[in-house]
């Protein structure tokens, strides 16, 4: 069975490595041949833990390729994993044009039967739109269905999630593309779900609107919190151990980002509305999310005042540790809001600087990118914690103090114990937390 993965994101090169290593023949392919090239010359067009390694293992065994010829690709495939891009649009609504694109690429490619399988993130009734393209383009007699099999993927550890996954979706309306996908995920047979493709493709929007709600749920809980003697972390502890709650995603700070929660929610919103459904509580969530970044910028005025040519070290600029994903990140946000206020920045990222500089060129004093925390912290007034990398929870931070003008912690993310680190000297502000 020849399986094509088309896009080369997040999803795509995971799934497509992935795949490989489950023992099937998988070639990627993508419409920016410098993705391709990148990769067929050693590199990757992302960073994502452990994928550098699975693509090598899988290209020198001869299970995975990459090429750029989207519909050359397409038609020598059984199996077309879709896994191209969904953005927002200004409505909120999700973006369908690679979609569409794609769908017409497999329609003028089609050489036989080929299942069509969703893994983009897309709203319910895609496959109908999908069917309907394939049927209205194709030259050809020739047979196809359209499965989804929606990503469950978190970056930061999405090799790990596909390689033991928790579940797979499969929403398929015949026994032949059931079947077909019961034997690329045979090794997961007990972790199958089979439903029809409007559960599967809303399965996955589900899913992400509701860890986004758990998020803002809890620093909603944060901001009472602070007008309290409670500790936000403790309510969390005391909230998880109940195993219908559960611990994940109930961490306060400033809320989420990257190309999925915020996306998905407002796009879930839009598909609701636009079926006449009452869509308030997940409209609340969002803006609760939206909230936190000026509660964060109040808090940084609280400690300074005038941020006019004050220095902020700010750490962190992916959206979530272990990625270079900047998408949606609240380091944006706040940046942005700096800027504003006339503050000069020194910005660090282990892996996410060279994406952020196309965002916020390099501009001395006013943007500066610096090669480690602790040249971020030199001469500064505050420092900023935005994502929390394992890194920074193990600076040295009396070598920190000696380095910065006054020593003042805004912790964004709540990785440090305030009394400790009150106790080394510091004024330390954090989120619910005393």
């Amino acid at each position: 069975m020849k399986i094509a993965v088309i896009g080369t994101g997040y999803v795509g090169l995971v799934t497509a490595a992935g795949l490989s290593e489950f023992g099937h023949r998988v070639t990627g392919t993508d419409k920016d041949s410098a993705k391709i090239q990148k990769i067929l010359a050693g590199g990757l067009p992302i960073y994502e833990p452990g994928l550098d390694e699975l693509v090598r293992k899988n290209t020198a065994g001869g299970r995975l390729d990459f090429n750029a010829d989207v519909g050359e690709t397409i038609g020598r495939s059984d199996v077309i994993f879709v896994c191209v891009g969904t953005p927002q649009d200004e409505a909120g609504r999700a973006d369908m044009s690679q979609i569409e694109e794609v769908s017409r690429m497999i329609a003028e490619n089609l050489t036989g039967y080929k299942l069509v399988v969703e893994k983009s993130t897309v709203p319910v009734k895609t496959s109908l739109w999908i069917k309907r393209v394939i049927s209205l383009y194709k030259k050809s007699d020739e047979d196809f269905d359209v499965a989804s099999n929606p990503e469950f993927l978190r970056e930061g550890a999405a090799v790990s999630d596909f390689l033991n996954p928790d579940r797979i979706i499969i929403g398929v309306e015949t026994d032949r593309a059931r079947d077909v996908l019961a034997r690329i995920y045979e090794p997961f047979r007990d972790r199958l779900l089979v439903t029809n493709i409007d559960t599967a493709e809303l399965i996955k929007h589900a899913s992400n609107s509701f860890l986004a709600m758990k998020i803002s749920y809890i620093n909603m809980i944060s901001d009472l919190c602070e007008k309290t003697d409670a500790d936000v972390e403790q309510v969390a502890l005391g909230m998880g151990l109940d195993p219908r709650i559960g611990k994940p995603f109930l961490k306060a700070g400033l809320g989420y980002g990257g190309s999925c929660f915020p996306k998905d929610i407002q796009a879930l919103v839009k598909i609701g509305e636009d079926l006449g459904v009452d869509m308030n509580l997940l409209k609340e969530a969002d803006r609760v999310n939206q909230a936190r970044i000026g509660n964060l910028v109040n808090k940084i005025k609280n400690a300074l005042w005038i941020l006019k040519d004050k220095t902020i070290a700010v750490l962190g600029l992916a959206f979530k540790p272990e990625t270079d994903d900047i998408r949606e990140a609240s380091s944006i946000k706040v940046i942005a809001e700096l800027l504003k206020e006339g503050s000069h920045l020194r910005l660090y990222d282990p892996k996410a600087a060279e994406n952020m500089k196309g965002v916020f060129p390099e501009e001395p004093p006013r943007v500066t990118y610096c090669r480690d925390p602790y040249r971020a912290a030199e001469d500064s007034h505050a420092l900023l914690i935005v994502t929390e990398w394992d890194e920074f929870r193990s600076l040295d931070l009396p070598r920190i103090r000696g380095l910065m003008k006054n020593p003042i912690i805004i912790d964004g993310r709540n990785i440090y114990d305030p009394a400790e680190v009150r106790g080394l000297g510091f004024e330390y502000y954090c989120a619910g937390r005393k």
